[in-house]
């Protein structure tokens, strides 16, 4: 019974998922992107610069506050960020300790020698994380679907990878991936509405007033101070959810 799970982290471009292994589903879910307020807030207990990670930090509008992400074309550009990223999912949504857990990190299957040099630094040393491995997100796919050779197709926030796995090994020679993702169509939908005249208005824009008992009316809310990267962050959010909710795949090529 002393038996202690391990935990699993995928840290993709538009997602972070964080949960037990062995468990149907992940138990945390949230953006992997971080908020922060110029370069030079510094966090009093850590003395470093102050990141707001996860849905509800992020939900709350802050003057002056950008939006930023870790990952671009599929490669960690900013260490910081993931750190937080990681200490958020340890210590705010799934409440562990990393040095009582293994750990399994799901990895792109293009991920360099470097990047994963610093990934099992980073885990071992600020951690001290009792064991790690590291697993190609097309292996872990094929798994779960109960083979050990399969093509797997997976499309993420940012991008699109096309990996066969043999035996449980990714062929890395034959692995395609193109820059297309649900980001791009969420995008597409923002676009599309606004040449149809529909302008998506971010939560912290507008707020409710009752006119009558039961008649409600949107009354705009200006914030001058909102920087662009965080009012983009806040429609995605909401033409993400449409996207998700009404719109499905045409049957037809996209280009016909």
């Amino acid at each position: 019974a002393d038996e202690v799970s391990a935990i699993v982290l995928d840290l993709g471009s538009h997602t972070c998922k964080a949960g037990y292994a062995g468990e149907d589903a992940p138990k945390a879910v949230f953006p992997s992107v971080v908020g922060a307020i110029d370069q030079m807030e510094v966090d009093d207990n850590t003395n470093e610069r102050k990141l707001y990670v996860g849905s509800q930090s992020l939900g709350f509008r802050r003057d002056n506050m950008e939006v930023l992400s870790p990952i671009k074309d599929g490669v960690v550009m900013d260490w910081d960020i993931v750190d937080s990223i990681w200490d958020h999912a340890f210590r705010e949504c799934l409440l562990v300790d990393p040095k009582e857990h293994p750990m399994l990190l799901a990895e792109p299957s293009s991920n360099s020698q470097q990047q994963r040099e610093r990934t099992v630094e980073l885990m071992f040393e600020k951690y001290n994380v009792p064991a790690l491995f590291l697993a190609k997100n097309a292996v872990l796919t094929s798994f779960a679907s109960g083979r050990a050779t399969a093509l797997v197709v997976d499309s993420g926030g940012g991008s699109t990878t096309i990996a066969p796995v043999h035996d449980g090994y990714v062929i890395q020679k034959a692995v395609a991936s193109c820059p297309i993702g649900g980001e791009f169509l969420t995008d597409c939908l923002l676009k599309s509405l606004e040449s149809k005249g529909v302008v998506i208005k971010p939560r912290y824009s507008f707020k409710r007033k009752e006119t009558r008992p039961g008649d409600f009316q949107a009354v705009d809310v200006d914030f001058p101070n909102t920087t662009e990267s965080y009012r983009l962050y806040s429609q995605r959010v909401i033409a993400s959810d449409i996207k998700e909710c009404v719109c499905r795949a045409p049957d037809t090529p996209y280009d016909e």
